[in-house]
């Protein structure tokens, strides 16, 4: 696959209800339909809503945007009340699905080695594993990496096991900075997602992209200046005006990677 430039996921935990869902949907695919570096491939957008919304979200987003669930369970089929599997999200036509999100390791006790199998899971059905990373406190940026790094092993763990391998999404997610007033700094965000793309680079997982959440907003993609493959959003994204202003943000992002390479091979052709 083509690796985009910027890659933008949108996650709607459970703040929307049906209908309010529905209309964020219409009104996000209506901003970016006509979008001319959303339709080249160049900015990926994700749109991660509730179960009971997946349907027609993909409907909305068919050709537009990709569509990806929450979680997912390790099991393909079988008697597992309550869970939703794999495979049934391949055919509904998803394309990814959130994996070890800092809540869901903290009010549902999500182990390494469930997340590990959902991995594995994922990718047995052809889905991208959006795996979220992050450290619990805030400390130095080498215990960060650390923590990150331990967290990427065992959650590819299932899958390095049984042979598989796939498109992946790793989203830096320091814990203490979801909801925060504040992101991570600049340097703390750059060094802690550079040391997880030589990771996946040297595990051979080519297209991987890194991507920053918490409390992610306007700006934080250009101050960044390309550390960092693109952004995770939160609530500053639920508003779709909000989501346009950073789609654009992105779009001048690309725009300036362009010309950077353009003037680049006259240079070197000079």
């Amino acid at each position: 696959m083509n690796r985009p430039a910027v890659t933008l996921g949108v996650s709607l935990k459970m703040y929307f209800g049906y209908q309010r869902t529905l209309q964020w949907c219409a009104a996000v695919a209506e901003q970016i339909k006509q979008h001319p570096q959303v339709r080249s491939g160049a900015i990926e957008v994700l749109v991660i809503p509730s179960f009971p919304m997946l349907a027609p979200a993909l409907e909305i987003f068919h050709g537009i945007a990709k569509v990806g669930a929450q979680d997912v369970f390790w099991e393909d089929e079988g008697a597992y009340t309550g869970e939703v599997s794999p495979a049934v999200l391949k055919e509904m036509g998803c394309s990814l699905v959130e994996i070890g999100h800092a809540e869901r390791r903290r009010y549902f006790a999500e182990t390494s080695r469930s997340i590990a199998d959902k991995t594995a899971a994922a990718w047995r059905n052809g889905l991208t594993p959006m795996l979220c990373l992050g450290e619990e406190h805030h400390g130095r940026v080498e215990e960060a990496v650390e923590v990150c790094l331990e967290q990427l092993e065992a959650s590819l763990a299932s899958a390095v096991d049984a042979g598989l391998q796939g498109d992946l999404i790793l989203a830096y997610e320091p814990q203490w900075a979801i909801g925060a007033s504040q992101p991570a700094s600049l340097a703390y965000i750059g060094e802690v997602c550079a040391a997880l793309g030589k990771r996946v680079a040297e595990s051979g997982l080519a297209g991987t992209r890194v991507i920053y959440g918490g409390s992610a907003g306007p700006g934080l993609l250009t101050a960044l200046g390309g550390k960092v493959d693109g952004l995770f959003l939160g609530r500053f994204a639920h508003d779709p005006l909000n989501f346009a202003s950073i789609i654009e943000e992105a779009a001048r992002q690309c725009a300036d990677a362009v010309i950077a390479k353009e003037e680049g091979n006259v240079w070197q052709s000079a």
